[in-house]
């Protein structure tokens, strides 16, 4: 069904075409163009009227419709009037019979405007703050902005995905630096029983010397209560540039020390908290197989200036002491492979891998302790002293700094005895051919 809207379009559309062309009779026939709407002639005036005729009943009944739906909206909106009249008439009368109620509630509107005003205030002092914040962030971005340039200035060189090791090879690191090692770092070395070469760190000086590190401490980044499987194998990091802490592994520390006719000297340097620094040194240094669980031995204090803490130390305790904690020719100890001269398990209580008697006057494995000085309420559960401890140097309750542990062919020392330590290395020790 043709709509009223539609209708009407249609009657404007026509009345304008009537308008255009009644009587118009002049227009050449070519002018005109046949169209359905108006039947097979051009709609002159004759088929305007013809068009209106035929749809004149539908007109008609939208119009109808139309008038019906009017009058529908005419009864609504006066039932609307009529609402709106009586509300405010008994809005009227509410004011007349209670105005208590609507004071009281003018009243919490107006709290509510306060207190909505306030939260803008706090919120406007959050922006602020967010602002603030927004500010030194940007500061700080600008300044890792520029601090990106100068590393990226920096780092014009392509990284290197590898630790960098050196090309030398040898027994161990003094063959290395006779066959050409000339720098302090990472070399590949194989003792003559070893069954493949393994990496170690190496200190080549300037007279050609190079000390094989079987220990560093440094910083206390490296948990040394293990057990026996990680003290055999070793444990930590090896670095080119000597910044990290590590044991190289008690199976290696054996084949690199029994595999030469020429005896080893271990040198043991330590580092208090003041900065100072001592050593010892210890000849024909050896580590028995893991059949003899790794029994280190030596032949005599060899020299230097922190005291021969590995023969012992009377802590004034017992007569025995000094006797009771000496090393040589005590078998290594862990937490699960007990095998000290104590009833009970020195590894265990001072929570460390070690040569252990009953227990110690040298511990280099011990529990770091930052600043030197502990107590027994410090050392945890069994209150034993379980620090980094040299006896002959610092108290036992005063745990090093620093500590590293190497080994190199002593006829690469020309001096001997007691006199063996830091001036013997440091005048007139040329390398021999």
């Amino acid at each position: 069904m043709i709509t009223f809207s539609q209708t009407v379009a249609s009657v404007l559309f026509l009345c304008a075409l009537t308008t255009a062309q009644r009587g118009d009779y002049s227009l050449p026939p070519e002018a005109c163009t046949p169209s359905d709407g108006f039947g097979q002639y051009c709609p002159t005036t004759c088929g305007v009227a013809d068009y209106l005729q035929k749809y004149k009943p539908g007109v008609v009944k939208d119009l109808r419709d139309m008038e019906e739906i009017l009058l529908d909206i005419a009864n609504l909106t006066k039932g609307a009037q009529d609402r709106v009249v009586y509300l405010r008439d008994s809005e009227t009368q509410a004011q007349k019979t209670s105005p208590d109620t609507y004071i009281h509630k003018s009243r919490s509107m107006l709290d509510d405007v306060i207190r909505f005003e306030k939260s803008i205030l706090t919120q406007e002092e959050q922006i602020y703050t967010l602002q603030s914040t927004l500010a030194a962030n940007d500061k700080r971005m600008l300044e890792l902005k520029q601090l990106a340039l100068q590393l990226d200035q920096k780092c014009k060189m392509p990284c290197k995905d590898t630790v960098e090791i050196q090309p030398v090879t040898g027994k161990d690191c003094q063959d290395v630096a006779n066959k050409g090692g000339k720098v302090s770092g990472l070399y590949y070395v194989q003792p003559a029983r070893a069954p493949a070469p393994f990496l170690v760190y190496c200190e080549i000086d300037s007279f050609g010397r190079g000390w094989t590190v079987l220990q560093r401490r440094r910083d206390g980044s490296v948990n040394f209560n293990r057990n026996w499987i990680p003290y055999k194998e070793g444990f930590g990091y090896l670095s080119p540039d000597d910044s990290t802490e590590f044991w190289l592994g008690n199976e290696k520390m054996h084949l690199l020390s029994v595999q030469s006719s020429v005896p080893y000297v271990l040198r043991i340097e330590m580092v208090d908290w003041d900065g100072k620094k001592k050593h010892a040194d210890y000849a024909m240094f050896k580590l028995g197989p893991e059949a003899d669980k790794y029994r280190l031995t030596y032949a005599y204090y060899f020299g230097g200036d922190a005291g021969d803490a590995f023969d012992g130390f009377d802590f004034g305790d017992d007569a025995s002491d000094k006797f009771h904690t000496s090393h040589n020719g005590m078998q290594f100890s862990t937490a699960d492979q007990d095998n000290d001269k104590y009833q009970g398990s020195c590894a265990k209580q001072d929570g460390s891998g070690w040569w252990m008697n009953r227990c110690h006057a040298a511990h280099l494995n011990g529990k770091y302790y930052k600043g030197g000085t502990y107590t027994a309420k410090d050392a945890g559960q069994h209150g034993f002293d379980n620090g980094i401890i040299w006896a002959t140097w610092h108290s036992r309750w005063y745990s090093l700094k620093e500590t590293t542990m190497k080994i190199i062919p002593i006829n690469r020392i020309t001096a001997g005895g007691q006199q063996g330590g830091v001036d013997s290395f440091g005048k007139g020790d040329l390398p021999s051919p």
